[in-house]
């Protein structure tokens, strides 16, 4: 058998339909996870799974029973999932990290890999500029408005979640396109952190663009991983070098 292999995707925003709806992208996600099952070492699920993620005591969104049993008979199997919040789905706490046996991260991590380095992180918050997301996020991440918000009933909560989550999306996107290396705002975060951080690849979601550039170090690359929305994009590494790659979409590319 040769070198297992490592994955990236994000942005998945099951629970909105696109292209595609919710349920026909689930299922396209499910035959790519079992299409890289017998390769797979790790799988990280860089934030975004979910449009809308709340996890009360006793009660989790309804759906994306496809997906999860997928995730659980992979972790059951063997291969370590690592799951990241995104800016939709911030609101999980123990729930997936249990029943996946999976590490669950908030903030960008940094691990090492068959020699090389990867900065590893959604992406929302970062970056210059984006004050008022910032606040927002603070005032989302702080514990007594969590405590307020499961107060509410699950009908009320979760439906008047995914109705800011929908206006949130509307107002926040950017144009399908890469506007250039001075004005994609992660890249230049990513461009200064690798003046301090010694990693080889800056890995991200959050712009919904498939991505993949040189940092000016000439040593470093940013990446980031697209969506599950219109490109069905993800990145693999082999032990060596890592490319982004789309799945059953013949049409995709890589900007810039």
């Amino acid at each position: 058998m040769g070198q297992k292999k490592v994955y990236f995707a994000s942005d998945f925003h099951l629970g909105i339909s696109v292209k595609y709806s919710s349920e026909e992208r689930e299922k396209q996600i499910v035959s790519w996870l079992d299409s890289i099952k017998s390769e797979a070492d790790r799988i990280y699920l860089v934030g975004d799974l979910f449009d809308f993620w709340f996890e009360y005591k006793h009660v989790v969104p309804r759906g994306y029973i496809r997906l999860l049993g997928k995730l659980a008979e992979l972790s059951d199997s063997g291969i370590q999932l690592f799951i990241f919040t995104g800016n939709h789905d911030m609101w999980m706490f123990d729930y997936l990290s249990k029943e996946l046996n999976a590490p669950l991260y908030r903030t960008p991590v940094i691990h090492e890999i068959s020699g090389k380095k990867f900065f590893i992180g959604h992406g929302d918050g970062l970056g210059p500029g984006d004050y008022g997301y910032k606040m927002i996020k603070k005032i989302f991440a702080n514990k007594i408005c969590q405590w307020l918000f499961a107060r509410l009933h699950p009908n009320f909560g979760i439906a008047l979640a995914n109705f800011f989550s929908g206006r949130s999306r509307g107002m926040t996107r950017i144009e399908e396109q890469y506007l250039g290396d001075d004005r994609e705002w992660l890249w230049s975060y990513a461009n200064t952190k690798s003046k301090t951080v010694d990693a080889d690849y800056f890995i991200f979601g959050h712009r919904h663009l498939p991505i993949d550039v040189q940092l000016e170090n000439k040593k470093s690359r940013y990446i980031n991983l697209g969506e599950w929305m219109n490109f069905n994009s993800y990145a693999v590494f082999d032990g060596k070098d890592l490319e982004v790659k789309f799945f059953q979409n013949q049409e995709g590319r890589v900007y810039p």
